[in-house]
């Protein structure tokens, strides 16, 4: 299935670009229950709980993939995961 090319035409978080089924297993695990609810997430807080619920470091890519469908979900045009590793790797507390 394509992926929804705004946030608008997305139905469920597979709908979402860079975003599939460990990503979801991921949300759901951090109780983010709709697409939309990704709008109002920090990418950062997500990650970090996410490590901490699962006893796991997690790749900080992993927070790029978080920046990307948060930045979609919020109305941005679908850029790939790794256009946001240099905001990542930028922030000073990482």
């Amino acid at each position: 299935m394509a992926k929804a090319s705004h946030a608008t035409d997305v139905r469920r978080f597979q709908d979402i670009p860079n975003l599939g089924p460990a990503t979801e297993a991921d949300l759901r695990l951090l109780g983010i229950a709709t697409p939309a609810d990704l709008a109002s997430q920090d990418a950062w807080l997500l990650y970090d709980r996410l490590c901490t619920l699962t006893g796991v470091r997690h790749d900080p890519c992993v927070i790029d993939v978080f920046l990307a469908i948060i930045d979609f979900m919020r109305g941005a045009p679908p850029r790939p995961w790794w256009d946001y590793t240099p905001m990542r790797k930028a922030r000073v507390d990482r």
